[in-house]
């Protein structure tokens, strides 16, 4: 059977009665073609079925039109967030998404920021400060914007938007301590770096307070979920009866502790606080609804577009610039026990 031609632009100018350029102009600058002749350029693309090659556009330009996203996980509700913050800021805009997911594993973070370099990102956005030393020489190196997202603290590579974890578990600790819980405890699972950075501020929080005598903390790398809170409130509470509030480094854990502290006749807050991680709709949802410390992360990921699409302009922070979007406790029924 014999191969179909593929369409070039020239076929599609011929069609719209514009010059090749001005089709290239077209798509990759609109505005600045008339509405007529974008109008024919549209009815041509479509009648032919016409698709722009990247690879030649980023010969052409030095990049494509995508921007690299790598993030940990697609099925935690964090991310999901994020996402949408991204999509949302990439409306009017010529730009588009390429998505890697590394599964907390940093081999597989350094070996997507390598494929994806390859391919001439406009930008390139990944999650926390945490890589490897080779994909740190990657990013470093690399001849686009690069956004570091979820937190800041250290210094970033080139661009960072998030908050610190350490400051926000910390406020979170201090808020059970000033409701007259005196035996809080921790709860985390999947300990990145962003949840030790949580754990660190927790422990912190209780050693000012004169509470650092022991280490009331309950931890597993198993991935998160509202059943594997449950568990380990249960073996929390085996080992430590005394404890009377839990810190969870997600809102996940939080209602799997609610959850068992329900099947157990442990009155929430009389006998249990419970404070949660990131301020998911559910925790205003749940009965007795849960106090968690919010985050943006919509804000995160519209925020990282934003930067990208700044910089490609001639715009925008310099390299060094890190946006803080902070942190806000939610107070609700699950701690509102009152001061001892």
């Amino acid at each position: 059977m014999e191969k179909t031609r593929k369409v070039t632009l020239a076929d599609v100018a011929e069609i719209a009665n514009v010059s090749p350029i001005t089709v290239s102009r077209a798509l990759r600058n609109p505005d600045k073609v008339s509405p007529d002749a974008r109008s024919r350029i549209a009815y041509a693309i479509s009648r032919l079925g016409y698709v722009p090659d990247p690879a030649a556009r980023a010969l052409a330009s030095g990049r494509t039109d995508i921007v690299g996203v790598i993030i940990p996980s697609v099925s935690n509700n964090v991310f999901a967030d994020v996402m949408r913050g991204i999509y949302d800021g990439l409306q009017d805009s010529p730009l588009g998404v390429q998505l890697g997911t590394t599964r907390y594993v940093p081999a597989t973070e350094e070996q997507l920021i390598r494929v994806f370099l390859s391919q001439r990102p406009a930008g390139l956005i990944v999650a926390g400060h945490d890589q490897s030393a080779g994909a740190k020489t990657l990013l470093e190196n690399a001849e686009c914007p690069v956004v570091q997202i979820m937190e800041v603290g250290p210094p970033p590579i080139d661009l960072a938007i998030g908050l610190s974890h350490y400051r926000a578990a910390y406020a979170g600790a201090q808020h059970l301590l000033d409701m007259g819980y005196r035996a809080p405890a921790f709860l985390g699972a999947q300990m990145d770096p962003r949840s030790q950075r949580r754990l660190a501020g927790f422990r912190d929080c209780l050693a000012a307070a004169g509470m650092g005598g022991e280490d009331p903390v309950v931890t597993t790398p198993e991935p998160s979920s509202v059943t594997l809170g449950g568990q380990l409130f249960a073996d929390l509470m085996g080992a430590r009866p005394q404890t009377d509030a839990v810190l969870c480094n997600n809102d996940d854990l939080a209602l799997g502790v609610l959850f068992e502290a329900q099947r157990r006749n442990i009155r929430v807050p009389g006998q249990m606080g419970i404070c949660g991680f990131n301020d998911h709709e559910m925790m205003s949802a749940a009965e007795p609804p849960l106090t968690s410390v919010g985050t943006d992360r919509f804000e995160m990921g519209r925020a990282s577009i934003q930067q990208i699409r700044d910089r490609l302009a001639g715009q925008g922070h310099p390299r060094g610039h890190a946006i803080d979007l902070g942190f806000r406790l939610v107070p609700r029924a699950s701690t509102a026990r009152g001061k001892a």
